[in-house]
């Protein structure tokens, strides 16, 4: 076998040895395992809380479709108290298409810091519990896991009830 021959298959086994070592290399070139999809869900709750204001956004299957609720978190007498302030049914496949647009599962652990020289800003929280019992739970400060602003402006456009 000639060097010129030799320096091919090195590099083919050195690329393959990266791609095994590093998903994200894999991923690159579209060899890595797939994402875990969100096929069902029970319970999505992602709660938002600013300086002045605190709102959660609840997502529950009913039947065959999904019920989202938007609340307003007011603190009286010594306890959060839950004001309803949007409601819509909508189809089960629409939450999960936005659950999988957003890669809800990838979230799962994420804690982001809040950054240094920053005063004030928004704070998350998430728990989810999809494909029966798997749960899923994030949350941060002014620090949000890739695809969150999707998934908030989604929420928002089915209780707008915009497409």
């Amino acid at each position: 076998m000639s060097s010129k021959n030799m320096k091919r298959v090195f590099m083919l086994l050195l690329a393959a040895a990266a791609m095994m070592a590093f998903p994200s290399v894999s991923h690159m070139f579209g060899m890595g395992k797939p994402a875990e999809k969100i096929t069902s869900f029970e319970i999505v709750t992602l709660r938002l809380s600013g300086m002045r204001f605190t709102t959660e956004y609840e997502i529950v299957m009913k039947d065959k479709e999904a019920e989202v609720v938007e609340y307003a978190i007011r603190y009286e007498k010594n306890e959060d108290k839950r004001i309803p302030q949007r409601q819509m049914l909508c189809s089960a496949d629409r939450i999960l298409k936005l659950l999988n647009d957003c890669e809800l599962v990838s979230w799962d652990g994420f804690h982001g810091k809040h950054p240094k020289n920053v005063n004030d800003g928004i704070m998350f929280s998430l728990n989810a519990t999809v494909n029966g019992d798997r749960k899923i739970r994030a949350e941060g400060s002014e620090n949000f896991p890739k695809h969150f602003r999707e998934l908030r402006d989604g929420l928002h456009a089915i209780l707008s009830q915009k497409d």
